[in-house]
């Protein structure tokens, strides 16, 4: 049976997250029914990340098994021709080993969240970005990051109904930059606790604002201490940019 991979981008504003589930459409579901349209086939698309609700994709990666041999281009087309006009595109597909699996094969993930610093509202980055009305310090944020970055326990930056067997994970790479008029954190790692990244964010925005100092970020993360932790920055912000695997 032929087994494709699926680079996948999405708004993820009018879906309830990556995974199928009873309380409202997903980016999951509206795949395979794209798949079932063209194809007749109930295959299920395994996904590299669960994104939350709001949580955008500009390089998710899914894996589909199939019956008939379809060429990957066909299958990329036909999916994308089902889609519209949801907010969901398969970018590229390929056909791969079978035993490739978009969650388990991945080694790396890399996201960014963006925050726009600006008093005025937000007109074409609405439910795009996180608005902050005042500027941000990024060297400061980005210097802070730093002590977060390598093997951690991160249970303060952990949501409380998180599943992974453990809270030790390794942060490959945290880094704060300004971009034109909005500062991008962006994070990589071979996987994330739920929430970690949006956590995080919350919590360098506190250093940004001044409130925090670096030291402060430090503290929080040894404390191993869900309550240590600031506010959680909001979904709209955040984007799975893409997700490595080994050739």
């Amino acid at each position: 049976m032929p087994r494709y991979k699926l680079t996948i981008e999405y708004d993820g504003t009018p879906f309830c997250g990556w995974q199928r589930q009873d309380n409202g459409p997903s980016v999951q579901e509206a795949l395979e029914k794209a798949v079932f349209a063209f194809s007749g086939e109930r295959a299920q698309v395994g996904g590299a990340g669960r994104t939350d609700t709001g949580v955008h994709a500009r390089g998710q990666v899914g894996h589909l098994q199939l019956e008939r041999d379809w060429r990957p281009d066909v299958v990329r087309d036909a999916m994308n021709a089902h889609l519209r006009p949801q907010p969901v595109a398969v970018v590229a597909c390929e056909m791969v080993d079978g035993t490739f699996d978009a969650r388990f094969s991945a080694i790396a993930r890399h996201y960014a969240y963006i925050i726009i610093d600006r008093r005025a509202p937000l007109a074409l980055e609405r439910e795009r970005a996180w608005q902050v009305p005042r500027a941000l310090d990024h060297e400061a944020m980005h210097d802070a990051a730093q002590h977060l970055v390598g093997l951690h326990d991160f249970t303060t930056f952990r949501a409380a109904e998180c599943q992974s067997a453990s809270p030790v994970k390794t942060m490959d790479r945290l880094d704060v930059t300004r971009e034109g008029h909005a500062v991008v954190v962006r994070a990589s790692a071979r996987s994330f606790l739920h929430h970690q990244i949006r956590s995080v964010t919350g919590s360098l925005k506190m250093v940004g604002d001044g409130k925090w100092r670096a030291g402060d970020l430090k503290a929080a993360l040894e404390a191993r201490d869900r309550r240590r932790c600031a506010a959680l920055a909001p979904p709209e912000g955040l984007y799975l940019m893409g997700v490595d695997y080994a050739r």
